[in-house]
């Protein structure tokens, strides 16, 4: 029998990171707690940006993007997972799993991309800094930013155009704790082959891509920082990108461990824990990050409490 889109199957079960009732309010209070604390650093970091004209600069601009993209990225998830502890439903509409899905893919990509945008930021301002004004002018920034908008809109529009027209049977179970593109995509009954086929190509293109060009940019910051002959001068050139370094380390080592978590153990709960990493832990680190060794941010943060 041919499978067909089971009109009355109008939502999905979201099994969350745990089944044990007695861990529900300590899962609660713990996402609960990450989640304002992801809310407030990132828009401190942002308000701190826009109230501080020395902040005015490329480099702050990347980051303030980059603060607000990690908030809507946690604000995708993290809410109706607290929602469904609360109300001990595990359910969520199909129209609402696909609107999940569609930004989640957005502001991951957007994310990915940003960081990739700031390490070139940091190998034009290491590597050429007499140009560095020209080279990153207010326009140039700005459209960088517009494109990562549009090249992870269109993305995230197909890839839930596509997952639309998959259909869908009895097993509406996902064993995570949102609507993730291929958690979605293996639920489906019939043929999923050209969903695959685009994620492939897309996570060739859009995550090896962005990757090669950190690894890039860091390799000729590598090589001017030791071509530097004093060590002031080069403790002072890696300071400007240690920051960046670290989140780009952190944000880049818990997307592998999902993948790997997931492959060595071949099981979707370890994967779901395993995302929590990129998903919640690593946007509410970001704001701590750049502001605890980073002066100019102190001081635009004492300003803004003043």
């Amino acid at each position: 029998m041919e499978p067909k889109n089971d009109t009355e199957i109008s939502k999905f079960l979201l099994l969350g990171l745990s089944e044990e009732s007695e861990l529900q309010p300590l899962l609660f209070g713990f996402f609960l707690s990450m989640y304002l604390i992801t809310v407030c650093g990132n828009l401190l970091i942002i308000l701190a940006t826009i109230s501080d004209s020395h902040l005015h600069t490329p480099m702050y601009f990347f980051l303030s993007n980059l603060s607000f993209v990690d908030i809507c990225l946690t604000s995708t998830t993290v809410p109706k997972m607290l929602v469904n502890i609360q109300t001990q439903s595990k359910v969520i509409t199909y129209a609402g799993c696909i609107i999940q899905m569609f930004f989640h893919i957005i502001f991951a990509g957007i994310d990915d991309f940003l960081l990739t945008v700031m390490a070139y930021d940091r190998y034009v301002a290491i590597c050429h800094p007499l140009h560095y004004m020209v080279i990153m002018n207010p326009w140039f920034c700005g459209k960088l930013v517009l494109a990562s908008w549009i090249i992870f809109v269109l993305y995230s529009l197909l890839q839930s155009i596509m997952a639309l027209r998959l259909s869908f049977c009895t097993h509406v179970e996902i064993p995570h704790f949102f609507c993730e593109l291929n958690q979605v995509i293996h639920l489906a009954c019939s043929d999923t082959f050209l969903n695959d086929l685009v994620s492939y190509f897309a996570s060739m293109l859009l995550g090896v891509g962005p990757l090669t060009g950190i690894l890039y940019s860091y390799s000729k910051i590598v090589s001017s920082i030791r071509a530097i002959s004093s060590a002031q001068g080069k403790y002072k050139a890696f300071s400007t990108c240690a920051s960046h370094l670290s989140v780009v380390s952190l944000f880049y080592c818990t997307i592998l461990g999902v993948y790997f978590s997931a492959g060595a153990t071949h099981s979707s709960h370890s994967s779901a824990a395993a995302s929590v990493l990129y998903t919640v832990v690593t946007p509410m680190l970001n704001p701590f990050i750049y502001s605890l060794r980073n002066k100019d941010i102190k001081r635009a943060l004492k300003i803004l409490f003043h």
